[in-house]
């Protein structure tokens, strides 16, 4: 896209009142851009923005259930009303879930389908045509390493990371026409919140999975140690779509990398041993 340079680019932005999302929205009210932030509780935006010394006069605080098409659509129909333009779409909303396949009940899963899938659709059914009508935009994924490599005890969350990845794969070559870039952002380890207020439990679990019992704990004494600045992972997605950065893909953070790193070298070794039998289920040759 052509980022806008002669008024304040407007962005869309979802699950805006902690980490991330939250340094997202003050570091782009601090530039003088426009900012529909979408929330669960605008209370909790609120409250959060008000220990920064930030001027909201070109925020739209938007309290929505992004399962719910009817009330995205009128957000975005807001914030058109509101800025009279949209440029960049992010999809930030989302939650951690830790337990093992088989602990996971079928509301959880569909609870955490609904967020990180099926929301994120919604939202892009209701940006989709305003950014092709405006000539442009950038639509930003929040994925997670874990959407490229999978760890035990986080089946259902790569799963609705995984289909994402997919999604936004596909989407890319879909709107690349309209001028629209599509970037899929995979953190690591983020020192925010993630791990306590927007991580869920099992309400049942089983001995069967002990290691996962360990690794839950781990993960729960984790937070104030992760390697991951969530201001500046907010400057370099910020900094990504402001420079017309084209690459699907965003890595952040020094773990996400090395985890990536070993999911390539593992799937290239997997390449090169079947290399030779992957075509015995070709039809012969004539």
């Amino acid at each position: 896209m052509n980022f806008p340079s002669d008024r304040p680019a407007t962005w869309f932005v979802t699950g805006t009142s902690r980490g991330l999302g939250l340094e997202m929205v003050v570091q782009l009210l601090e530039r003088g851009d426009n900012v529909a932030a979408t929330t669960r509780s605008a209370q909790r935006l609120t409250d959060a923005l008000a220990s920064h010394s930030v001027d909201t006069a070109n925020l739209l605080v938007l309290e929505v259930d992004l399962r719910d098409q009817h009330a995205v659509d009128a957000a975005v129909a807001q914030t058109s009303e509101r800025f009279s333009s949209l440029d960049v779409v992010v999809n930030n909303a989302g939650y951690g879930f830790l337990a093992a396949v088989e602990e996971t009940s079928e509301r959880a899963v569909r609870d955490m389908l609904d967020v990180q899938v099926v929301g994120v659709w919604n939202v892009l059914r209701a940006t989709l045509p305003r950014l092709r009508a405006g000539g442009g935009g950038h639509i930003v994924n929040v994925s997670s390493v874990l959407g490229l490599v999978s760890i035990p005890g986080w089946g259902l969350y790569c799963a609705g990371k995984y289909a994402l990845e997919g999604l936004s794969e596909s989407l890319a070559g879909e709107v690349a026409g309209h001028g629209i870039t599509v970037t899929i952002v995979e953190p690591g380890y983020f020192r925010t919140d993630f791990l306590s207020a927007s991580l869920t439990l099992p309400e049942q679990t089983t001995d069967a999975y002990p290691t996962i019992r360990d690794m839950v704990a781990t993960h729960l004494e984790m937070p104030g140690s992760q390697l991951g600045d969530p201001a500046k992972g907010a400057r370099e997605i910020i900094s990504n779509v402001v420079e017309g950065g084209t690459e699907l893909r965003q890595i952040l953070g020094s773990d996400s990398h090395a985890y990536a790193t070993g999911k390539v070298a593992s799937l290239t070794a997997t390449l090169v041993a079947t290399q030779d039998s992957a075509p015995r289920t070709d039809f012969a040759q004539a």
